[in-house]
């Protein structure tokens, strides 16, 4: 491939490589990031320096090596049988892992690359003049969501590509149930900024979906003696990285994914995955026709230590409503796990890679 496209605008690798951009070309400040990296890629710098997303944290800043992302990058082409002038459509935020991995596989497997600045509906504004015969996607959950619910008719470009990842969120069960209309194999991605991206995928759709995450064979995974993940790999640069994620391990390169041991919440002495409460608390709320963003927390309890908070985004629901859903959440959920209220923040805060910050959502509300 001797070019890409950028926001419709065509820029040969020759002149990414030399910095000899045409004046022609106004640039902002995002395309701007985005031909620096490629620049630095195609020059072969050998270390990159990025900000984790800070989904579980502060945001910090780690180092890449180029092998670890050259090992990632070759796993996807690999798994998502990905060849030469297949068209990649790059609509994550090339700052951070997710995006900048989409970069290097294109780069490393000659694939056509067309970025786009991340939207909440990347297919809504494609160039005119793109063709429309994608190989591979990658989207955040409420990117895929906004597609199938706001553009149903470009469900044939997703029909068509041979493989969508979708990933840096949890899948609401509203989505998962779209997915399943989409004929291409989606996958759900397991990994971190200091994996380079996903280390693991779950096939969510089709005849035969998984039931566990999956790794590359040549990823070593384990549990440390709180039950949390271990890897290693050349995709961790050969050193032992270890996870506050809690998963059943199985078969040494499949696991069932239980939640972050930081949201266990201990309510009278009974230990709660918030993931778990989460997981059922979408799915009544898209069963009631609720349409509301929500997760699960803990405020501090004078009797149980900790107790159980469903937080949902907007307007509080009139009373019939929310009585309903808390007859519905008692009926699936132990004693235990079950919300001991509903409170309401009309927007969640998020961070700046997009993802909903619990922490700064429920600080507002104290």
């Amino acid at each position: 491939m001797d070019h890409l496209l950028l926001n419709g605008k065509k820029f040969y690798y020759e002149e990414i490589a030399n910095y000899s951009f045409r004046n022609s070309i106004p640039l902002n400040g995002y395309e701007v990031t985005t031909l620096e990296f490629c620049h630095n890629w195609l020059k072969g710098v050998q270390e990159i320096t990025i900000n984790t997303s800070g989904s579980t944290g502060a945001p910090k800043l780690i180092t890449l090596t180029r092998k670890q992302m050259e090992a990632s990058a070759r796993y996807t082409l690999q798994a998502l049988n990905l060849q030469e002038n297949d068209r990649a459509l790059v609509c994550l935020n090339t700052e951070y892992i997710g995006g900048m991995m989409m970069l290097v596989r294109g780069l490393i497997g000659n694939l056509h690359l067309t970025i786009i600045e991340p939207i909440g509906n990347p297919l809504k504004y494609l160039p005119p003049n793109e063709p429309e015969n994608f190989a591979f996607g990658s989207f955040v959950p409420l990117q895929l969501s906004t597609i199938l619910t706001e553009s149903p008719e470009k469900k044939t470009l997703l029909d068509n590509m041979k493989g969508i990842l979708v990933g840096g969120a949890p899948i609401s069960a509203d989505l998962f149930k779209q997915i399943q209309a989409i004929k291409a194999p989606v996958y759900h991605t397991y990994g971190m900024t200091e994996t380079a991206s996903h280390v693991a995928l779950k096939k969510l759709n089709g005849n035969q979906p998984n039931k566990y995450f999956r790794a590359a064979p040549q990823v070593h995974l384990g549990q440390d003696q709180r039950g949390c993940l271990t890897i290693q790999g050349a995709i961790t640069n050969n050193e032992l990285i270890t996870t506050n994620d809690l998963v059943n391990l199985i078969l040494g390169h499949e696991f069932e994914w239980l939640g972050r041991i930081d949201n266990t919440i201990n309510s009278g002495g009974v230990k709660i995955q918030a993931e778990k409460v989460e997981v059922i608390l979408a799915q009544v709320l898209v069963e009631q026709q609720i349409d509301r963003k929500s997760f699960i927390t803990a405020l501090p309890d004078e009797k149980l230590g900790q107790r159980v908070i469903a937080m949902l985004e907007g307007e509080k629901l009139n009373p019939e409503q929310e009585a309903l859903l808390s007859a519905e959440l008692k009926k699936r959920l132990d004693k235990y796990e079950n919300p001991k209220e509903i409170r309401y923040t009309a927007t969640f805060s998020t961070t700046a890679s997009g993802k909903i910050d619990k922490s700064a959502t429920v600080a507002r509300i104290l």
